[in-house]
């Protein structure tokens, strides 16, 4: 079956000229464009993503509402920002679990930005007494975190995101063989890729591969968090 091409050079000269243009009357004016390139592919995306991810977990959404669904908005909630630009010059989608709302739970994020397009998964700023406890589960059941992340395979393709911290956490063994993973502050990781193909019918397949790779770190991470996968 051929696959689908859903983003277009149109998709990042739009980003381009949004980043230039970064205004209310700017995007009212070109929002036929944003629906056009941005919005409506993606979301097309987002519903083929759909079948393919309930194989990898039937734990996993991706939802292509138009609010409150996988897509975030492309408004900046600006209250308490020093840049008041109204809009993000990108565009970027979760595939969260099921039980999101209830507790603190990994997922899968794709993102799409001039020169910044990634794919990854994970937890981003888990909240301080998650991360206690995500630290304290991989202190005490190393060996699943390291044929999850620690191969040849998954260190080839991935680099972890965020900050770590200098000294090992308080309370955690500085000799611990996982003592660098201890130190992070976020347990997300993903790779980049270019615009030939986020604009290609590759893409598809392509992120759906990175999150198959992706899963025994997130399904991990759900364990910890005593969530299904």
């Amino acid at each position: 079956m051929p696959h689908t091409a859903y983003f277009t050079p149109a998709t990042f000269k739009f980003f381009k000229a949004l980043a230039r243009n970064n205004s209310r009357e700017w995007f009212q004016a070109h929002k036929d464009d944003y629906e056009r390139h941005v919005r409506e592919p993606f979301t097309a995306l987002i519903t083929d993503i759909q079948a393919p991810l309930a194989k990898i977990s039937p734990h996993f959404r991706a939802d292509p509402r138009k609010v409150g669904g996988s897509l975030y908005r492309i408004h900046r909630d600006t209250r308490f920002a020093n840049d008041k630009q109204p809009y993000k010059n990108w565009q970027g989608s979760r595939f969260f679990h099921e039980r999101r709302h209830e507790i603190q739970a990994p997922g899968f994020y794709l993102h799409i930005q001039p020169g910044e397009c990634f794919v990854g998964g994970g937890m981003w700023h888990p909240e301080p007494p998650v991360l206690k406890k995500l630290r304290e589960f991989l202190a005490d059941n190393p060996g699943s975190w390291k044929k999850a992340t620690h191969t040849k395979a998954f260190e080839e393709r991935y680099s972890w995101w965020g900050e770590s911290l200098t000294r090992p956490p308080r309370g955690f063994d500085p000799n611990h063989e996982l003592i660098e993973d201890l130190k992070r502050k976020n347990f997300a990781a993903g790779q980049d890729f270019d615009e030939a193909m986020a604009c290609s019918t590759e893409l598809l397949p392509f992120v759906i591969d990175n999150f198959k790779r992706l899963a025994p770190m997130v399904d991990y991470l759900c364990a910890a968090q005593e969530l299904e996968f």
